[in-house]
Order: structure tokens, then C-alpha cells, then sequence
């Protein structure tokens, strides 16, 4: 098999805290994402309004971080490490991305408490890709790939068993 096939990486990390309306604890999720990964996080916006939820477009409603390389992967191991290296297999999807939360960030090694923030959690989200997988994403001549060159289920599920000892269960 080709090695292109085989290899699987980590193309980026995002950690990502919604807090609605409240502005308050906005500040909080921005904080508590700085003082986790040590980069400023951004604001992400509403596009659409939605009355019942009290939104309107432009109003800031949650923060973000998106980390690659490196970090990404020391960054993983942390959150991992938080899970206790468990997770459902219902957090991998088809085209084989990972996403899961952590109720508490004091769980992450290294993370102390902070009671200007308080007890928040977090959601992580992890890419994976295989090499020639900017083709499809690329600026100029964007291409088509194959049917293999993705990242199926399974091997996202063998990635992380191989990389980080992850096992899989119904609980985590």
C-alpha cells in the first residue's frame, strides 16, 4: 500500500467555549482557554438572528483557539490525558475527526484552579488528515481526491490507539 495511504497526522486542534449571550461568561471561556494553551483566543460571532435565543448578528457568543502542528499534538495529549485516554467510539466520525468535551478544565494536566474563572469546561475538536490532502483545500488548481486518501473511522480509531494509547469504550 502506498505510504501516502497509510500515513495518518493531525492537521489541527481547535478548543472551543460557547457561552450564549452572556458576556460575562464569555470573558471567563476567553480566559480560561488563554491560561490553558497560552495564546489569545478569538471571539466567534453570530451571523443570524434568533429571537427566542435573544441573538442578533454581530454579537459575540463564544471563543476558539485553533492550534496545528506540534502544540496541536502536545495540546492533545494533555486533553487526552484529562479523559484518562478513554473515549466513546461515537466521537469519531465518519470522515474521522475527533470531538469531545471535558466538563472541568482542571482535569487537563498542568491547569490550575483559577476563581476568577471558575469551574468551566470545554469542547476539543481534532482534524486528521493524510499527506496530499491540501489538493482538495488548496487556493489555486484545487483538485479532487480519492476515495482513500481520506480518513476513514477506523483508522482515525488506529491513529489514536497507536499515537497516544487511546482505548475505546461506551464510557469514557
Amino acid at each position: 500500500m502506498n505510504t501516502m495511504q497509510e500515513t495518518v497526522r493531525i492537521e489541527k486542534l481547535t478548543l472551543n467555549f460557547g457561552a450564549g449571550k452572556d458576556q460575562n461568561r464569555l470573558e471567563k471561556g476567553a480566559a480560561l482557554i488563554q491560561s490553558i494553551a497560552g495564546i489569545k483566543p478569538v471571539r466567534t460571532i453570530t451571523k443570524k438572528r434568533i429571537p427566542q435565543w435573544g441573538l442578533r448578528p454581530g454579537l459575540p457568543v463564544g471563543a476558539k483557539l485553533t492550534l496545528r502542528k506540534k502544540p496541536a499534538q502536545d495540546m492533545l495529549k494533555r486533553l487526552l490525558h484529562a479523559k484518562d485516554f478513554k473515549l466513546k467510539p461515537t466521537s469519531i466520525d465518519q470522515e474521522g475527526n475527533i470531538s469531545f468535551g471535558l466538563p472541568e478544565y482542571i482535569d487537563i494536566e498542568g491547569a490550575k484552579y483559577d476563581p476568577a474563572i471558575g469551574i468551566l469546561g470545554l469542547e476539543a475538536s481534532v482534524t486528521l488528515s493524510k499527506p496530499g490532502y491540501r489538493v482538495k483545500t488548496r487556493k489555486i488548481r484545487e483538485a479532487a481526491i480519492g476515495k482513500r486518501q481520506t480518513v476513514s473511522k477506523e483508522e482515525a480509531m488506529n491513529f489514536l490507539t497507536k499515537s497516544f494509547n487511546v482505548s475505546f469504550g461506551d464510557t469514557p
